[in-house]
């Protein structure tokens, strides 16, 4: 059984997929060479194979809503499937994801669910999970939909904008939850604390503003499968967002990092106005 890396050693692995190390002077170098995870041309099979624990396998969509906000484009269409500039907003992350080399993607799907099957003529490999609680119930439902499938896997809403596909990796060493930068923010962010979420909370001052795309470890996610269905059964637990279930109820069980991205790199579109501001032809 091979140990775990340490986080450098896991850093220069993930590296030495695209890139071609051979620094004699590199200590963690020298140890990935000694184990015969690096070789003189870069990454070894070896080394491919210690990468696998933290290798993302999945990835899990939530789109069942209503997404009232975007009304009146949404009273016929889902949001993520609504149009910016051509693209259903959708498809680039689920673009980003296929750029990654995940492949497994399941969508949570609820109101007009019939209409996610036109993603089956580009994306084949989507299977989705029917939602019949969206109606009553916070995302947290589709949440319970999805939860024995949250291990190693990229739990994503359904309605962000990518602009930088990178953001989605095939790699982590850890939990995480995507977020940037932000001197003011009135939306969700987070307080962090040596590169460790301490706080969700709405609206603050030198925090960190919250996208909706997260990576669960394996521990993590078979956590999770546990402890989301314990807070919905919980009285009102269905009215909770489902990421107040590791950052909230059950803080105690996770240490939830930061993984920092730039503010342009995903567009969240939460009104018809801002949609209206990114896309002209909505302005008819």
């Amino acid at each position: 059984m091979m140990q775990r890396l340490t986080r450098k050693q896991f850093n220069v692995l993930v590296d030495g997929v695209d890139c071609y190390w051979d620094d004699p002077g590199d200590e963690t170098v020298r140890e990935l060479k000694e184990f015969g995870y690096m070789g003189e041309g870069g990454i070894t099979a070896l080394g491919v194979k210690a990468l696998k624990p933290y290798r993302v396998e999945r990835a899990v969509f939530l789109a069942a809503g209503f997404g009232s906000r975007l009304a009146p484009v949404t009273i016929n269409t889902p949001k993520p499937l609504v149009r910016v500039r051509g693209e259903r907003i959708i498809d680039s992350l689920l673009d980003a994801c296929l750029g990654a080399g995940i492949r497994e993607i399941y969508i949570v799907r609820g109101y007009l669910a019939e209409q996610f099957d036109q993603l089956l003529y580009r994306y084949p490999m989507i299977k989705f999970l029917e939602n019949i609680d969206y109606q009553r119930a916070n995302n947290i439902s589709s949440a319970m939909c999805a939860r024995h499938l949250f291990a190693n896997a990229y739990v994503l809403e359904a309605d962000l904008f990518v602009k930088n596909p990178g953001i989605i990796k095939p790699y982590h060493y850890t939990s995480n939850f995507l977020a940037f930068r932000k001197d003011r923010t009135q939306d969700w962010c987070f307080r962090v604390e040596d590169g460790i979420i301490t706080e969700e909370k709405m609206g603050g001052i030198n925090c960190w503003q919250m996208v909706g795309i997260s990576y669960w470890s394996a521990e993590d996610g078979d956590r999770l499968s546990k402890d989301i269905g314990e807070v919905y059964m919980q009285p009102g637990g269905s009215k909770s967002y489902w990421e107040q279930v590791p950052l909230v109820h059950c803080k105690k069980n996770y240490r939830v990092e930061v993984c920092a991205c730039n503010e342009g790199d995903v567009i969240e579109i939460d009104t018809f106005d801002e949609l209206k501001a990114i896309d002209p032809i909505y302005r008819i």
